[in-house]
């Protein structure tokens, strides 16, 4: 047996041997190392001639090739016997309850989202977004805010630097801009809401520089203001989970409705304890219209084919109403006390036949 058979039949016996990764590392360095078996056959060369040391020199390579991969399959096998062992001996057991100090909490804010998307959802309502960066164009021009209008002043925008095509961004005041990208891009009947974080530059304990806002837009042939009474009183007494909750629509104005109103609900105070529902008083939770049809020609809509309503409501104030949260800024503390206090438990997803919050 010459010298190449020996190295070559000893390496596949002790691969084969090899039980786990280091053993097979070390056959490895016995065999291909700087002192290896395949090492000292490359010393042979000296002593070869020219034509001789050629052909011996490509063999020696060819053996060493032949040996990595056979090292290199055994590693291969070693790492799938591990794997599967791994797989075999840690097992959870997913009946476990989980620990009680581990329990997380779903926010209200991401809680009452949940519970407009399901009560909208089951009046055939989707759901739109779009970027929080916009530009002036969709956040004012298309809302029926000229320049220089005085309605502008109505929010604290936050400015950016300019884009490179010279268009003035912004941090979007409202989740209005996505109704006109909405509109721009697609085709009536439109049946959609637009929950989302807006900004405006404003602070103290009523107001936030970032809150969220939940906007709905109805675009079609027939829509009027019956309607729009009629999709809000039912979402206030599916939300507030009261069987009857006056409501009462006062007239206002914004640049993007006309006739535009403001909605408040009915509600007691007595005894200091704020209660939704028939009362003696009342309280603004949004602002409504029937869609400008100077915002229809902007995004390409025929006013004199098309109509629809729109309304928005901050999502903060109307968990605050509905969960007794006495306070705007508490959103945003990241308090794990007051969290544990106000948070749901995340796999009770809200819904009109289970019920919105358990």
């Amino acid at each position: 047996m010459s010298d190449f058979d020996t190295v070559r039949a000893e390496t596949r016996a002790a691969v084969e041997q090899a039980a786990d990764p280091a053993a097979l590392e070390a056959v490895r360095v016995a065999v291909l190392g700087r002192k290896g078996a395949v090492t000292d056959l490359m010393k042979n060369l000296a002593t070869l001639a020219p034509d001789a040391r050629r052909a011996y020199g490509a063999a020696v390579n060819a053996l060493k090739d032949e040996l990595t991969q056979l090292i290199e399959t055994r590693r291969a096998e070693l790492g799938d016997a591990a794997l599967a062992q791994r797989l075999t001996s840690e097992t959870v057991d997913l009946s476990l309850p989980a620990r009680p100090e581990a329990q997380g909490r779903l926010h209200p804010i991401s809680q009452t989202i949940d519970e407009v998307i399901a009560i909208f959802g089951e009046m055939g309502f989707s759901v739109a977004e779009g970027p929080d960066i916009e530009d002036d164009f969709h956040n004012f021009t298309a809302l029926n805010f000229p320049e220089g209008h005085p309605a502008r002043d109505m929010h604290d925008t936050f400015y950016l630097p300019d884009a490179a095509d010279g268009r003035k961004l912004l941090l979007r005041t409202h989740t209005s801009p996505v109704q006109v990208r909405t509109m721009m891009n697609q085709t009536p009947p439109i049946r959609v809401i637009i929950p989302g974080r807006t900004y405006r530059s404003d602070s103290d304990q009523t107001h936030t520089p970032m809150f969220h806002q939940v906007e709905g837009l109805v675009i079609d042939e027939t829509t009027h203001m019956g309607h729009l009474k009629g999709c809000l009183a039912e979402f206030a007494q599916a939300y507030f989970e009261v069987e009857h909750v006056p409501l009462r629509f006062r007239p206002s104005f914004f640049p993007f409705t006309e006739p535009s109103a403001e909605v408040d609900i009915g509600c007691s105070r007595k005894g200091g304890e704020l209660k939704i529902g028939a009362g003696d008083d009342w309280l603004e939770i949004l602002g409504c219209g029937m869609v400008h049809p100077n915002v229809l020609r902007h995004c390409g809509v025929d006013p004199g084919r098309y109509q629809g309503f729109a309304f928005g409501m901050g999502i903060e104030r109307i968990a605050m109403l509905k969960y007794g949260i006495p306070d705007l800024r508490t959103f945003f503390d990241a308090d794990l006390r007051w969290l544990r206090h106000y948070g749901f438990v995340p796999l009770d997803i809200p819904s009109l036949i289970t019920g919105l919050a358990r």
